[in-house]
């Protein structure tokens, strides 16, 4: 268990990493200065510069680097805390700004209470190499919609518009309607959509081969209607550990599905969501939910809660009522890792008289 501020011998040491160099500052149990160094961000550099402190508090943000480092300090007895940023604004808002004044924010607000700073658990190493496949995934599918927005850009610029079609069969509709030579680049695009999809498809492959060996439980949370074996992939590595989370219903905002409160008073605004947390599991989550509420989805207690909410009227209701459906799937989802139970599409989780268990 994390402890408070550190015992009458303990170091707290805040690290500024950046891609060549990571800047220390460590202080002792009363706050005073101990040391301060540069060293370069490499695993030997950390291991050595850091040994002459063992056991100590380790701080660092949330960045590409920290995934690994926080894994080594780990492994080498330190007590490591991996602050979120947006919990470290009077860094950023400082107006003297340095690597080594950074450190030693981080190592002061290490010291005093770990809990200022939301500390998060990085996922395991094999996790994270796994969800890798689903990053490039996204970057293929990112990249396929900017190719064929830009296509239809540059028609609708030439008087003309491109068909309606899925984006797997977009190069297909565009030759069989409008031709290659529309204009000038059209058939490099549509070949690049093309070999774009076959990867995808691919990769969609692998998800599943990875779904059947390694990550079983996906079978279970593929259950519900609009979830398939990409996004029960994207929870379980998002999520690592289900026991982490006391209650199922804590699922939804640590993703970033709770709505902001600011309240004052009487006054109770409606904000947007917070979007803290797994931006692509909070995408994957919010189509599945359209899915649901969309034309195909079937007769579920997800569509008819999400259906009530669309009802109230405007734009804004039908994109509360995705989001509100998206928060819902994710304790759906957490509930049925824990549990094991199979799901029912009508009446799951209430008792014989009607009420939720």
């Amino acid at each position: 268990m994390m402890e408070g501020i550190t015992g009458t011998t303990a170091i707290t040491i805040g690290l500024d990493v950046s891609d060549r160099f990571t800047e220390a500052y460590a202080i002792d149990a009363n706050g005073e200065f101990v040391a301060s160094w540069r060293m370069p961000t490499k695993a030997a550099a950390l291991r050595e510069q850091l040994s002459r402190y063992p056991g100590a508090r380790v701080v660092l943000e949330v960045g590409c680097h920290s995934p690994w480092i926080s894994r080594q300090l780990k492994e080498d007895g330190f007590e490591v805390i991996v602050a979120n940023p947006r919990r470290v604004r009077l860094i950023a808002e400082s107006d003297a700004k340095s690597d080594r004044m950074d450190a030693e924010q981080l190592a002061r607000l290490g010291r005093i209470d770990p809990g200022l700073l939301s500390p998060i658990v990085h996922r395991g190493e094999q996790a994270q190499r796994d969800r890798v496949l689903l990053l490039a995934r996204d970057g293929l599918v990112r990249s396929r919609t900017l190719l064929i927005n830009q296509a239809r850009g540059f028609a609708k610029s030439l008087g003309a518009r491109l068909p309606s079609s899925t984006s797997d069969a977009f190069a297909k509709r565009v030759r069989e309607s409008v031709g290659e030579d529309l204009f000038p680049g059209l058939e490099a695009i549509l070949r690049m959509v093309e070999q774009l999809t076959q990867e995808i498809h691919s990769i969609d492959r692998q998800v599943e081969r990875l779904c059947e060996d390694r990550y079983p439980v996906t079978e279970q949370l593929q259950q519900p209607s609009g979830v398939g074996a990409l996004t029960a992939l994207a929870f379980v590595l998002t999520i690592e550990d289900p026991n982490r989370f006391a209650k199922s219903r804590h699922v939804g905002p640590y993703i970033g599905l709770r709505p902001r409160r600011r309240d004052s008073g009487d006054r109770r605004p409606q904000l947007p969501i917070t979007k803290a947390g797994d931006r692509m599991m909070r995408r994957l989550l919010v189509s599945a939910a359209h899915y649901i509420l969309g034309p195909f989805g079937p007769d579920t207690d997800l569509r008819r809660f999400g259906l009530r909410i669309a009802e109230r009227g405007g734009k804004a209701a039908k994109k509360r009522a995705a989001v509100a459906v998206a928060r819902k799937l994710a304790v759906l989802l957490h509930r049925l890792w824990v549990t094991g139970e199979a799901y029912q599409a009508l009446g799951y989780g209430r008792s014989e008289d009607g009420k939720a268990a």
